[in-house]
């Protein structure tokens, strides 16, 4: 694989056990290319640590006065310059490669693995962490896959030269060959101790940049709230930690560094002593002492590379453990299907809680709890909590479908859904039918005074579908953002779309228009709304009542509300003394006319008040 054909077509089936056995995985997965560094890192030690032997027999030459051995020696010495020069360059350019499409392939990983998780894998895992596993982890996974074939290439060429000592000079050679051995794994002791420091380090920066993602995010809320400095406050003495933490693990790598560069001059006076002692007795020639403590000085060089395959794997480990655990997650539901690929259409059916939305109709939902009620939509959309609780679309089960086919069936939006950065029409430019367009989209969803304001704001282009939205929509307020977003779910035009809070940032008169506006968009499509607007309400065909994760009524929104005691307490907001007034108007005990006008009253202030939420958020997101 070569950086050109990037992305792969197919990133594999990682091993995620474990963050070795994913490292191991990644390895096996780019053995061409790290047979291919290792070769021309062979080409390049080698090179260099041969260039002694020739330098050693041209001081032999000399002292023979031999032209013709020097000669020799000479062109040598120049085979090896020209060996050094070009297994340097094609050894960068195929580890670079290594790097670069091991990192591509673990990035392809995490989104893949993102894709089919869905909303669950922020539950599942800090978003901060997330950050930091397809960022900073994905490059030091990728410096560990490249680093790996340069250090073989090291070791054997440390190898060859130590057994060529042997044999070229054994007096010395076996000094050097004992020698080598313990300067390779004489830091040893040391990594545990410099492995768990940089553990801490990677620990407490993924808890810091968690921090920093959490505190960005809701930047709005703690101006309002006045507390961002509280915040800040806490970042920076995270940001100190990660500090203290990197500075320790700093100390002990220059430790191990220090040693490296301290037992190879160890080494080396020892050679020198004794081939001195040699020379003296006659028993070695002046080339061989030379050739032999040349030798010795080059291979400090190659002995580098253990101390970086240390640290590269010291510092990859934890960033593998990290991403092997993002990419072991897997979802509740059958991501590949027993079914065929088809997208069935009929009537939406939840086993847990007895809740069916009919094919073809609008239907609202009303539940006491925003969580219960973000946990059904979820769980309406193909994204069970637990196996076992997967919802019916026309009797077929969403876990059996192929998750494409079930993401193509059924669409859910979120309550707090998200706008990516890009132009108005990147963001609406999303799988569909297409049978919905993105003028009609934002008609529904009444982005009129959107566009305007995207067109004014805008210094590039007077087009507002060519105006640019900042990261998660932040120019914009939240009734803008959450328009836009209804406006890109109605262009998918799914079977089934099952919309959670659509209209809890807008004024109620927007919100009126924007009930009219799905309901004749959709119409002969299947629809449900987690809501408790009575504007959005009173447009739906039926009602459902769901109370403690079961469904206790159904009917209009008139009906319930004259009939139905926890509805009228959960959309009119009632107090306990108006539940028992109503009671005892039920029982015949109060005047029903006065009650019903009551909740009609109360209904009607509620939409007063959203309006005024509604106009207060557009006046502070004005100044």
């Amino acid at each position: 694989m070569q950086i050109q054909d990037l992305p792969y077509p197919d990133p594999g089936v990682p091993d995620a056990r474990s963050g070795p056995r994913f490292l191991w995985w990644l390895g096996r997965n780019q053995l061409g290319g790290q047979f291919k560094s290792l070769a021309w890192g062979l080409l390049h030690f080698v090179s260099v640590c041969a260039l002694p032997f020739w330098v050693g027999l041209a001081v032999q030459a000399v002292v023979d006065r031999s032209g013709s051995r020097l000669a020799l020696t000479g062109g040598l010495m120049a085979l090896c310059g020209a060996g050094i020069a070009v297994g340097d360059t094609f050894l960068h350019r195929a580890a670079v490669t290594n790097w670069i499409t091991a990192a591509a392939r673990v990035q392809q990983l995490l989104a893949r693995q993102a894709a089919h998780l869905g909303s669950a894998l922020t539950r599942r895992v800090a978003a901060g962490e997330v950050v930091a596993v397809s960022t900073g982890d994905v490059e030091k996974i990728g410096w560990f896959v490249e680093a790996l074939s340069r250090f073989l290439a090291a070791a054997l060429t440390v190898v060859v030269v130590c057994v060529g000592l042997f044999v070229y000079q054994p007096a010395l050679g076996v000094v050097v060959a004992v020698g080598m051995p313990v300067l390779a794994v004489s830091v040893l002791p040391l990594l545990p101790r410099a492995t768990r420091r940089a553990d801490i380090q990677r620990e407490k920066a993924g808890r810091a940049t968690e921090l920093a993602s959490d505190t960005v995010a809701g930047l709005r809320v703690l101006r309002g709230i006045g507390g961002e400095e509280l915040f800040l406050d806490r970042y920076r003495r995270a940001s100190q930690e990660v500090r203290h933490a990197a500075v320790r693990s700093a100390r002990m790598w220059s430790l191990i560094s220090a040693i490296q560069v301290l037992l190879p001059g160890l080494l080396l006076i020892v050679v020198v002593w004794h081939g001195v002692h040699l020379a003296r007795e006659g028993r070695i020639t002046v080339g061989e002492l030379v050739t032999v403590y040349s030798a010795v000085m080059v291979m400090s060089y190659p002995l580098r590379h253990f101390e970086e395959i240390a640290m590269a794997y010291s510092f990859s480990r934890p960033s593998a453990r990290r991403a092997a655990r993002v990419l072991s997650l897997e979802r509740v539901t059958d991501t590949v299907g027993s079914r065929a690929a088809e997208v069935p259409a009929g009537d939406l059916y939840d086993p847990a809680t007895g809740l069916l939305v009919p094919s073809g109709r609008f239907t609202a939902v009303v539940c006491g709890d925003p969580d219960a009620a973000g946990r059904l939509a979820e769980r309406l959309g193909g994204h069970p909590a637990e196996a076992g609780t997967s919802v019916l679309l026309d009797g077929v089960a969403l876990d059996e479908l192929p998750l494409a086919s079930a993401r193509t069936a059924v669409l859910v939006q979120d309550k707090d859904p998200v706008l990516l950065s890009g132009s108005l029409r990147e963001l609406l430019d999303v799988p569909s039918s297409g049978a919905v367009g993105a003028e009609q989209a934002l008609a529904a969803a009444q982005c009129g005074d959107v566009l305007v304001a995207l067109a004014q704001g805008s210094l590039d282009t007077d087009d507002p579908m060519d105006a640019r939205i900042t990261e998660r929509g932040r120019s914009l307020s939240g009734g803008q953002r959450q328009r836009l977003a209804l406006a890109r779910s109605l262009i998918t035009d799914p079977e089934v779309l099952v919309l959670d809070e659509p209209t809890s940032a807008v004024d109620s008169h927007t919100e009126a228009r924007i009930a009219d506006g799905v309901r004749k968009l959709r119409a002969g499509r299947t629809t449900a709304v987690f809501t408790s607007s009575p504007l959005l309400l009173d447009h739906a065909d039926r009602v459902v009542l769901v109370h403690e994760d079961e469904v206790v009524a159904v009917g209009t929104h008139r009906d319930l509300l004259r009939s139905e005691p926890r509805y009228r307490a959960v959309v009119t907001r009632e107090t306990e003394e108006e539940t028992a007034l109503h009671n005892a108007a039920d029982s015949g005990t109060a005047p029903q006319n006065a009650v019903a006008d009551e909740a009609a009253l109360r209904s009607t202030l509620d939409d007063h008040d959203v309006a005024l939420r509604g106009a207060l958020e557009e006046i502070e997101e004005t100044a």
